[in-house]
């Protein structure tokens, strides 16, 4: 379903905009050299890049936040990855061209994240990314995706109605945000998300590549 022309484009910022996962993956491995433990694989770990400590740390040790012992590995692999953030971080191929063509008709972009500001704060200037209109990171609201708050935050301090909003993402809770807050969803098949069917989220619409999402708004390659 093609829908209206958005005055504004929100991104998610991890397997959305930036191939964050060797950055991520780096640090995993660096704790778990540190603990002499054997390497978790690459392509282990990639899938959980979008959702952080968390996903990583269940992937690579199978404990979850509830568990003895999550707490401290978390600390230990923030402060890895918080020294290291940008290494092996790029924007994905094609997201230049895309913020550019949003440029060029008009078109303002944010960036919505489950990130904590700490984190986001250090990357976007290393990124090319400083051209956001603007960042709302996991911690800027008291609420996380897949609740709509850091969705109508962003909106609010923009000063664009929600229906005039896009919120693109690679996760079933990006699609869930962006569907409680009331804006036109985008799910994306570059990411970290489900790999074969993120259609199946039931998003507005579904973009495989950068040039497909250009195409949605009539803005070509």
């Amino acid at each position: 379903m093609l829908l209206a022309i958005p005055r504004v484009i929100l991104f998610d910022l991890d397997g959305t905009l930036v191939d964050s996962a060797p950055d991520l993956a780096g640090a995993m491995h660096r704790l778990q050299q540190e603990r002499g433990l054997p390497l978790s694989d690459y392509e282990l770990l990639r899938p959980h890049a979008s959702a952080g400590a968390r996903g990583l740390i269940f992937a690579a040790f199978g404990i979850r936040p509830e568990d003895d012992g999550y707490e401290a590995l978390r600390v230990a692999f923030l402060d890895i990855y918080a020294a290291n953030i940008a290494d092996k971080s790029r924007l994905f191929a094609g997201i230049p061209n895309l913020l550019g063509k949003l440029h060029q008709q008009d078109i303002a972009w944010g960036i919505v994240t489950n990130k904590a500001a700490r984190f986001t704060d250090a990357l976007v200037p290393q990124l090319a990314l400083s051209a956001t209109a603007c960042i709302v990171s996991g911690d800027t609201t008291p609420y996380a995706k897949p609740h709509p708050a850091p969705l109508l935050e962003a909106a609010r301090r923009i000063g664009v109605a929600v229906e005039h909003c896009w919120y693109v993402g690679d996760d079933l809770r990006d699609i869930e945000a962006g569907r409680a807050a009331g804006m036109a969803t985008v799910s994306v098949g570059w990411g970290y998300g489900n790999p074969h069917h993120p259609i199946a989220w039931n998003a507005d619409m579904h973009a495989s590549t950068p040039a497909d999402f250009l195409a949605l708004i009539g803005a070509g390659v």
